[in-house]
């Protein structure tokens, strides 16, 4: 089963962990070495399970703990080559380096990766679609707005995991950022408003989608319940009063989120858990003596710099 967890999200730091048994891959690495390390310990999940790390930009609070837990963790980093430009001068020496070309699908450790171009002001910020067996889970963060390409990327999606970084009016009325950075945060390359991320997903809700899991909330210009509420009513208006909303907080982890394939017959009002109960599949195999799968990606370019 595909599973999602996310280890936090927002401005502070983003990490999220995607598990599919004996495959532990981590997205992105903005928290602290030492908070990634306490957070996967408090959901039971060890760093020598982990089978890699994909990184979707170089910025700070995506990055920010790879130099320490690579260098205490000699993990797999898959990223493309702009963005191992910009990193490779702060990271150890050596390094297992698994160069993505943006825009490419390929599979790594059992898992399906589709990538995609994603409009921010970074090297090559990428977006990802992650597929096992018949599960979809879409990675969406830091986009200044919404493209074609990222549409087309993210149809027919279980779970979408998006930024929806502030409101438009605490934005606007916020008087602890100068114009510059309001004008970056809005602009075509800057980060999704709660009404940019909410007629996305409603875009994107096909018949299939039954979670969506908002994150990058901005801890001054914007609440979960404004985020929520945006996306929600948004679905309403498609009719879509099933699919489960969750916000990720910036401080702890989320729960555990199965990635499945809803049933076809699911109509009416119903409303998923948040979670679920069932023991995950990827705890249950970091309990093991099995090693996490880290083989290489079935053609992507593998380089030991």
């Amino acid at each position: 089963m595909l599973q999602v967890l996310i280890l936090g999200s927002g401005s502070s730091g983003n990490c999220a962990l995607v598990c599919t048994g004996k495959t532990r891959l981590l997205i992105d690495a903005g928290l602290s070495a030492g908070q990634i390390v306490s957070r996967l310990a408090s959901v039971g999940v060890g760093m020598d399970t982990l089978s890699g790390i994909l990184i979707t930009h170089e910025h700070g609070d995506h990055c920010r703990g790879l130099a320490v837990l690579l260098r205490k963790h000699p993990l797999p980093l898959l990223c493309n080559a702009l963005t191992r430009e910009v990193l490779r001068d702060s990271l150890p020496d050596s390094r297992h380096w698994n160069i993505i070309p943006n825009g490419s699908s390929f599979e790594y450790a059992g898992l399906g990766i589709d990538t995609f171009s994603v409009p921010h002001d970074a090297a090559d910020p990428m977006g990802f679609v992650l597929r096992h067996g018949d599960s979809a889970l879409g990675i969406l963060t830091d986009a200044g707005h919404a493209t074609p390409v990222m549409r087309q990327r993210l149809k027919n999606l279980d779970t979408l995991f998006i930024e929806a970084n502030y409101d438009t009016q605490l934005l606007s009325n916020d008087t602890k950022r100068p114009w510059s950075t309001k004008q970056r945060i809005s602009g075509r390359h800057g980060h999704l408003s709660n009404e940019q991320a909410a007629g996305l997903v409603a875009e994107l809700a096909s018949a299939r989608l039954e979670r969506v899991i908002l994150g990058h909330l901005s801890r001054d210009c914007n609440t979960s319940d404004l985020a929520t509420g945006a996306v929600r009513a948004a679905l309403q208006q498609q009719s879509r009063h099933d699919v489960e909303i969750v916000c990720a907080p910036a401080d702890v982890p989320t729960p555990w989120h199965p990635v499945r394939s809803r049933p076809p017959t699911v109509t009416g009002n119903t409303s998923a858990p948040v979670g679920d109960d069932s023991p995950p599949a990827c705890l249950a195999a970091a309990n093991t003596s099995a090693k996490p799968d880290s083989s290489p990606m079935v053609w992507c370019q593998l380089e030991l710099l």
